[in-house]
């Protein structure tokens, strides 16, 4: 299954530097195994937040909570999940020109 998620961090004001920094570092380690293990297919930057949107691939709801619960800024992350499926515009396009240009 595809979910689309838009993750908003909102972490302590009072956190230490070195502190913020390790957590970003195991955050961008975490999420570069997710993203080879195929978990997560893309994501992007909110321009001016600390948010994103990604692309999800889950076998099912309960490995998709584990993969996100695992990424270490989840205990400050607030998490909105909406699963997609393909658009019939996308297996037109395919149908008659070839495959779909990716981003």
């Amino acid at each position: 299954m595809l979910l689309m998620v838009r993750i908003t961090v909102e972490l302590p004001g009072d956190m230490e530097p070195a502190k913020l920094a390790e957590i970003g570092e195991a955050e961008t380690a975490r999420a570069i195994e997710l993203i080879q293990a195929g978990s997560m297919r893309k994501i992007w930057r909110v321009v001016g937040a600390r948010s994103n949107f990604s692309i999800w691939e889950a076998d099912s709801l309960e490995d998709f909570h584990a993969n996100i619960a695992s990424l270490p800024m989840h205990p400050w992350m607030t998490v909105e999940v909406t699963p997609i499926i393909e658009h019939p515009a996308t297996q037109a396009y395919e149908s008659r020109v070839g495959p779909f240009p990716t981003i």
